[in-house]
């Protein structure tokens, strides 16, 4: 390999680096300012965190690729330029396009591993972010027990505490209501001086270890409107006494992950081509039967419009075109029969609707996913087309206006990719252009920007509208000053 191809490559592989780890790093968290709510105060061991920000890193790498290509080729090639390295080279005989071919392989090589990565590991990174993010938010908030509030997260208990110590293991003047009896119409109420909590070997239970109190129960009748002279008061007076709470509710429950394995986002191409086949003979069956149901109620489909003897009768004015054909009584019940004939469509129309939009909705995002895949490596081959020879007009390096232009380029095609693919979605726009829309619309810009490099353009070049300002500036008074000698 050539001094120069090793010296590009040099320059481009550490600032790719930096670039693709601060933008995971902005993109994990901005996840997890998402998630604050789900993830605070529930518990979890710090292993479920790990797996959860790990899984996350892989799903924000269809995002962080192609900014961090984007960013560290304008960089790259901009210090090449502020450095007039770029210049040694063309003058040493390389055009830009030769000296760039093995970091274009060098991003191929990107483009293509991103393909692998969208097709085989991104579908089951999808299916375990999909059902731990499920399980996250679903579990609730760990029991807490705040000075006076009455807590009522433990099903079939309510548990008040006056005051708790600084760890908050040890509870005083506690006052518990059991409210598991209450289809009895029983009352049950706990008082104690001090309660010592903590967890089983399992953490399954929960175990308070009351001191000092006293535990009413009063049993009524089933019947509570006849008094029971029979009825009881029990008072059971304890030093010392353990109760135990089922903490069953707040444990994580990891839920089966053959339930998320159809949706969309967790198919390979060859799963989404068996769904889409398979979804669209459900389309074409309900819309078969659909037509079954309707066919009766529209009269060109009928067999007594293609028989020989009726003719058709040629009508002067749309708007009243019984008038003259038939009698008034007539009239009144073909109008009722048409009025019927038109509720019944609409009611069969109605009754499908749902399930056929069902099923076409199905179909949108079985061809956006697919042509996902595919977006993923192109946007960037794209990027890096567009940063590259950006970073060469531009000649500037670090992390000031390089970093400023990336984002600016990088939101245009964010933007339009966002809108486009929720066009996709809403079916108002056909899903290969959805997807390709954003790709499509800066591919021109690409070839452009390239083309300017070639030819040493000094697009960004302050000095040089300056002068194109003054020289307009020159002429228009120039012929202004003719007019007014004239």
């Amino acid at each position: 390999m050539k001094k120069i191809h090793l010296l590009i490559l040099q320059a481009f592989i550490r600032p790719f680096l930096v670039c693709f780890c601060i933008v995971m790093f902005v993109l994990l968290m901005l996840f997890l300012f998402k998630y604050i709510d789900d993830l605070i105060g529930k518990g979890f061991e710090w292993y479920v965190l790990m797996e959860l920000i790990g899984y996350q890193c892989a799903v924000q790498l269809s995002m962080a690729l192609p900014l961090a290509m984007l960013l560290s080729s304008i960089m790259t090639f901009g210090n090449l330029g502020e450095s007039y390295e770029l210049v040694a080279i063309k003058a040493a005989g390389y055009s830009l396009r030769k000296a760039m071919t093995p970091l274009i392989f060098l991003v191929a090589l990107f483009a293509g591993g991103s393909f692998i990565f969208s097709d085989y590991i991104l579908p089951v990174v999808n299916l375990k972010m999909g059902s731990l993010l499920w399980d996250v938010r679903n579990k609730k908030a760990d029991f807490l027990i705040k000075p006076g509030i009455f807590n009522a997260t433990i099903p079939g208990y309510s548990i008040r505490a006056k005051s708790k110590s600084e760890n908050g293991t040890i509870l005083y003047d506690l006052m518990i209501y059991d409210h598991n009896k209450a289809g009895n119409a029983a009352n049950n109420v706990l008082l104690a001086k001090e309660g010592f909590m903590q967890n089983s070997a399992d953490n399954n239970y929960m175990i308070l270890r009351l001191k000092d109190g006293v535990r009413y129960e009063e049993q009524r009748s089933r019947n509570a409107k006849r008094y029971d002279p029979r009825q009881q008061f029990t008072r059971f007076r304890f030093k010392e006494t353990e109760q135990k709470f089922d903490m069953e509710a707040f444990q994580m429950k990891r839920t089966d992950e053959s339930l998320f394995k159809t949706h969309h986002s967790m198919l390979n191409l060859k799963q989404l081509k068996l769904y889409t086949d398979s979804n669209k003979i459900q389309i074409d069956s309900v819309s078969r039967l659909i037509f079954s149901e309707t066919k009766n109620y529209i009269t060109y489909l009928s067999p007594y419009y293609h028989e020989a003897t009726v003719k058709p009768v040629s009508v002067k004015k749309f708007d009243n075109f019984l008038e003259g054909y038939v009698t008034p009584e007539q009239r009144r019940s073909i109008i009722s029969n048409a009025l019927g004939q038109v509720q019944q469509l609409n009611n069969i129309f109605d009754m499908k609707e749902p399930e056929y939009k069902a099923y076409t909705d199905k179909d949108i995002r079985y061809h956006i996913e697919f042509h996902r895949k595919f977006t993923l490596a192109v946007s960037c081959l794209l990027l890096f087309a567009i940063g590259a020879p950006l970073g060469a007009i531009i000649r500037k390096g670090g992390l000031g206006l390089p970093v400023v232009v990336a984002i600016i380029f990088f939101l245009i095609y964010h933007i339009i990719s966002t809108m486009a693919e929720k066009a996709a979605k809403d079916g108002s726009l056909d899903p290969i252009l959805g997807m390709w829309m954003a790709i499509f619309v800066l591919t021109p810009l690409a070839v452009f920007l390239t083309y300017k490099s070639t030819t040493d353009s000094s697009l960004f070049d302050i000095d040089q509208y300056k002068l194109k300002v003054q020289m307009l500036w020159k002429w228009v008074t120039s012929r202004f000053d003719k007019k007014l000698q004239h």
